[in-house]
């Protein structure tokens, strides 16, 4: 039995709304896009939502808006994937790594507040594996007095906020719910990930979701900002552009190129009419899997939807007890043998070549590398069916048990 790891779900709906663009004679942005935003903004509870063609490009193009700079540091989690980190370098500050919680695997508010300085103009958050973070806290620390006070504003849009802007890297939990609110709600900006592997996708592409307090400027004033700026601050768009005797526009700002194309918001666009359909699959995987690993004292499960927030079942991150990292290499590899594709998520930033280089050292986030060593994806998608699940537990628990016994 062959399983993959995360194939994309394509249905009739995805292949028609696909065609729909390509036959409309327009593929790049355009109308495509424009209801992909809008139903976002409906869904997510968001202000207002600008597409773009990848959460790196987005969380770079927020955090270019915000103006940091070399001096300006960026407080993100040290176990999530290094765009993260690189849209920080990206748009010239620092990032500031801190530890997790062993909990659930999101960031460690404490850990935050030490690292808060008067240089920090940021916070990224993630959601692991569609797991919010635990906002109320995060929103408590960056409220009290001392943390305010040490807030030192460069720019203009620095100065009108006044404080460390929250961003959520929610590129696995869009639509999570932590306390009865979206994510969206209770960030600032929360960046998403339309990546192949994603809960929605668009093959590629992502979208900036704004809930800015009101004394940043009118929601849709901003709302135009962020489209230009992803368009090299330009005063059209090109379907604008193309209307009939509507050439002329202007460049208003030193903008970045990353639009998200009509055709990329096609496939989307039909996966968000039925995520709730998604979801409820995704629910049945994950509930089987928690059923059948709850017997067995090594099995770490991650958290289940519960009265204070709720999953949208992106990933499955299982830890082990006790294990090595060689013995838990030695399972996945096995399980590969057995045509079951499993992942890691994920190998710390400091455990990779760029950022030891940097001066970061894994040594200071003893949660994140436990958490690593310990940790296998399962494979978790809507198109899974139970006896594959079953098929998934039987030869994990089966070569736990194999790997173990061979080092003893």
């Amino acid at each position: 039995m062959k399983i993959p790891f995360s194939p994309p779900y394509i249905d009739q709906d995805v292949i028609d709304s696909v065609t729909e663009s390509l036959h409309s004679g327009w593929i790049t942005t355009g109308p495509k896009v424009a209801a992909l935003e809008s139903e976002l903004t409906t869904y997510l509870k968001a202000k207002s939502v600008v597409c773009v063609n990848s959460w790196t490009s987005g969380a770079t193009l927020v955090l270019r808006w915000l103006g940091v700079d070399k001096d300006d540091e960026v407080i993100v989690p040290a176990y999530t994937y290094c765009a993260t980190a690189m849209a920080v370098m990206e748009a010239g500050a620092r990032p500031v790594m801190v530890d997790i919680s062993s909990k659930d695997l999101t960031i460690d508010v404490e850990k935050i507040k030490q690292a808060i300085t008067p240089k920090t103009k940021a916070i990224i958050t993630v959601d692991i594996g569609g797991c919010p973070c635990q906002y109320d806290k995060i929103r408590e620390l960056l409220a009290e007095e001392e943390i305010r006070k040490q807030f030192s504003a460069k720019t203009e849009v620095q100065e009108k906020l006044n404080r460390i802007l929250l961003i959520s890297d929610s590129a696995h939990a869009v639509g999570a719910e932590y306390q009865g609110k979206t994510i969206t709600q209770w960030v600032d900006v929360s960046v998403q990930s339309f990546h192949a592997v994603k809960n929605i996708t668009s093959a590629e592409g992502g979208a900036i979701c704004l809930n800015l307090p009101e004394k940043m400027g009118d929601a849709e004033e901003l709302r135009k900002y962020f489209k230009l700026m992803t368009l090299n601050g330009q005063t059209k768009d090109a379907f604008t552009k193309n209307q009939a005797g509507a050439w002329r526009y202007d460049i208003v700002d030193f903008g970045m190129k990353i639009n998200l194309p009509d055709i990329n918001a096609a496939v989307a666009l039909a996966q968000l009419r039925k995520y709730d359909y998604l979801l409820e699959e995704r629910k049945r995987v994950f509930e089987l899997y928690h059923k059948l690993l709850s017997e067995y004292h090594w099995a770490i499960l991650p958290p289940k939807s519960n009265n204070n927030f709720k999953s949208i079942y992106h990933l499955f991150p299982l830890r082990i007890k006790p294990i090595t990292e060689q013995q838990r290499n030695q399972i996945i590899e096995n399980l590969s043998k057995k045509e079951i594709a499993t992942n890691v998520h994920y190998i710390p930033m400091p455990e990779l070549t760029l950022f030891k280089n940097m001066g970061y050292k894994i040594q200071d986030y003893p949660q994140a590398f436990d958490a690593y060593t310990r940790e296998i994806t399962l494979p978790l998608y809507p198109q899974l069916t139970n006896q594959q699940v079953e098929y998934i537990v039987r030869n994990l628990v089966e070569e736990y048990y194999s790997v173990l016994n061979k080092n003893q």
